[in-house]
């Protein structure tokens, strides 16, 4: 706390020294005899100084820079500090303890300056600290489990949001109509814009206060998808709503075509992120002679991505999280271990210091002195954002468990409706609205919600979690054999999908990995770093989830295991063993199964070549496993054959018999009509009398198609 209290007065100081009044500043005939003057009336110019200084203060060449590093430091205090609190950290969530910090720091400059301190403007959230937390939150977004949950999420995002806007906007301008008094300056469309402002969920309250709970992933991807999405249907709307408050009238066309621009925001982000996301993989693919840099890029297009988005008035909040879901796979595979590493811990580095500045200016911006009270509006915004918040969410999710395999329970649906957390977005739009008389009154109101959701609602959340007895997160990294069995389901259920003739979320993913593996990842990813085998890939992204060491979900140890943990060395050993054991495996000559590629028509030529084959109906051959090239021809002919025409089978005997056939014939000679044949199976014979010992023979049982 004495570090914090130091950088307090460093931050105070320098503000006192900048609103220092004309009248207190020193005169020019009382300056220090060093500083020359060149002319008659006495008045400043630049000149030489008379004498050489040996020391020096000029603070104003370093202000903005200097006052710059001093907020990050004291953010990363605060935070440094709350994770060494004790037990703190259990009871009070981090964003509460960084706005108390901000309330304070408000509070000494506001005592010192006598005036208010500064702000955080709508600008330098949008453009500088909100882009970092949300390409981090897209770049680390389970892709899994968002797009098996998309659905729900476009619902909650979407119709919930209008949902939200529609009720708090109508319902306000009843409660303006019953206080005509102090209220009834606030027209319908005030009132639409204060909604759209006031519905908007701040992913960065809810990831800073869902992370420390690690509740389980559907209830987590439900709540943070929808924040993220939800921030972009509210800015939209908020845009909408404020352009036609400019509008001398609103008519029916003006809605309409409000509709239509919110479709084109939308899906104008989407396609900006989308061209972005495939130029950062592929200007990766060339970074192999400059690994350095690489890191750089992710970057570099994820941000003009953002900003490309803002100059058209698209989404930039849609356009940075599609270029980080679209890039992260092709960039991973392109740059090197390192150079993952590099991204991972500077996104995370990155987000972290701006969702912790946000949270210290929040704090600091409520010591102002705009504010206006009004009891039955401030009091009725409070309780309509949590009326049509749960309701929307009880009705939503009524309709979308009908359509879904697992239900949202009813205990997830309360912490949905209870998570919905506002903060800096809602804060830095309701800075943005055109002066008007009841201006003040919608900061105070929206300061007063940031308030009351991060304070009451988050602290008491973690409580509610652990007394509704909600399902947890599991804390273990997924195992190699996991990942493999969900892949083969995955697959099971897109070949009954396409069997069926049902084109759910199994097919249209079997279908776009399909045109990955053809296409894109040829296109995008370097041929020395393409693994041809599913396997090894799933053992890579382990492995690199292993060295980034996920916070959320560290390796749980079994205390019945009393075996000692394995030293680097053998770690180190038993992965280069199981990467060159993999790679060998796909070396092997046989093809891996697709669904895809079941029947090979080019192989039918090499198969009759291989096999020796006979007219006569029933007859069969039998080849031994005498010489490993007669062995090694028939396992590559073996993918030529339909499974109607071949039986394959390992036995001590030298002829596997079929049920049809008598069993007296087991025990006689199978005819053949070749002598070559018959040498080979008389050499067979002895070499089986002389060893004096069984011997598995390999049979392939042939038999023809067309019965004469």
């Amino acid at each position: 706390m004495a570090a914090i209290w130091t950088l307090s007065f460093y931050l105070v100081w320098p503000a006192c020294l900048a609103l220092t009044p004309p009248a207190e500043l020193p005169h020019p005939h009382n300056l220090p005899p060093e500083l020359g003057l060149n002319r008659s009336d006495g008045s400043l110019s630049v000149d030489l100084p008379l004498a050489l200084r040996v020391f020096s203060v000029d603070y104003h060449h370093v202000q903005a820079p200097f006052e710059i590093v001093l907020w990050i430091m004291l953010a990363s205090l605060a935070k440094l500090g709350f994770h060494w609190s004790g037990r703190v950290p259990a009871v009070v969530p981090e964003s509460c303890l960084l706005i108390m910090v901000g309330l304070l720091v408000g509070g000494v400059i506001y005592g010192v300056r006598h005036s208010a301190p500064p702000t955080l403007s709508a600008d330098a959230f949008f453009l500088f600290l909100l882009p970092p937390i949300v390409l981090d939150a897209g770049y680390f977004l389970p892709g899994r489990l968002f797009f098996e949950n998309l659905g729900t999420i476009l619902w909650y995002a979407v119709l919930g949001t209008l949902w939200n806007v529609l009720g708090i906007g109508l319902s306000l301008y009843g409660v303006c109509l019953l206080a005509p008094d102090s209220l009834g300056d606030l027209s319908l469309l005030h009132c639409l814009l204060f909604g759209s402002l006031i519905a908007a969920v701040d992913p960065v309250a809810v990831l800073s206060v869902f992370q420390e709970m690690h509740v389980n992933d559907q209830l987590h991807i439900l709540v943070f998808g929808e924040s993220l999405l939800n921030d972009a249907v509210t800015v939209v709307l908020y845009k909408l709503f404020e352009s036609f408050l400019r509008l001398p009238s609103v008519s029916g066309l003006d809605v309409f075509l409000g509709g239509c621009r919110v479709v084109v925001v939308g899906l104008g982000g989407l396609f900006v992120g989308l061209f972005f996301g495939l130029v950062a993989a592929l200007t990766s693919r060339f970074t192999s002679r400059a690994q350095v840099i690489a890191p750089l890029f992710v970057f570099l297009y994820s941000y003009l991505s953002y900003l490309t988005s803002e100059m058209l008035h698209l989404s930039g909040i849609m356009a940075i999280v599609t270029c980080a879901v679209t890039m992260k796979q092709y960039v991973e595979a392109n740059v090197s271990e390192r150079s993952n590493t590099s991204i991972q811990y500077f996104l995370k580095m990155w987000s972290s210091v701006s969702e912790t500045l946000i949270f210290i200016f929040l704090g600091v911006s409520t010591i102002q002195d705009v504010h206006m009270w009004s009891w039955p509006f401030v009091c009725s915004t409070l309780l309509l954002c949590l009326v049509w918040r749960a309701s929307g969410v009880l009705l939503l999710t009524a309709v979308v468990n009908k359509l879904r395999r697992n239900t949202v329970t009813f205990r997830d649906q309360f912490i949905i409706a209870y998570g919905g957390l506002r903060g800096a977005i809602c804060f830095s739009l309701v800075f943005l609205i055109d002066d008007f008389p009841k201006k003040r009154l919608f900061i105070t109101t929206t300061i007063v919600v940031i308030l009351f959701t991060v304070f009451v609602q988050g602290m008491t959340i973690k409580p509610l979690v652990e007394l509704l007895d909600v399902k947890r997160k599991k804390r273990a990294l997924p195992t190699v054999s996991e990942e493999i069995h969900s892949r083969l389901i995955d697959h099971l259920l897109a070949g009954i999908e396409d069997v069926v003739g049902y084109w759910g979320q199994h097919y249209w993913k079997d279908k776009f990995e399909q045109f990955n593996r053809k296409y894109l990842r040829r296109f995008l990813i370097r041929e020395d770093n393409q693994a041809s085998s599913s396997i090894l890939r799933v053992y890579q992204e382990l492995e690199r989830r292993e060295q980034r060491g996920d916070e959320e979900a560290p390796s749980i140890v079994d205390p019945r295991s009393h075996s000692r943990p394995l030293l680097p060395e053998e770690m180190d050993s038993i992965r280069r063993i199981l990467s060159r054991n993999l790679q060998n495996f796909n070396n092997k000559q046989t093809p891996a199964y697709s669904r895809h590629t079941l029947h090979q028509d080019a192989n039918r030529d090499r198969v009759r070549k291989s096999l020796h084959r006979h007219q006569s109906l029933g007859e069969r051959y039998t080849f031994t496993q005498v010489e490993e090239a007669e062995f090694s021809g028939s396992h590559r002919a073996r993918k030529g054959l339909s499974r109607s025409h071949t039986v394959c089978s390992i036995s001590p005997l030298a002829v596997l018999q079929e049920p049809s056939v008598p069993a007296a014939s087991a025990r006689t000679t199978i005819p053949t009509s070749s002598p070559a044949a018959r040498e080979e199976q008389s050499a067979a014979q002895h070499q089986t009398s002389v060893g004096g010992a069984t011997k598995k023979q390999l049979s392939f049982v042939l038999e023809n198609e067309n019965q004469q």
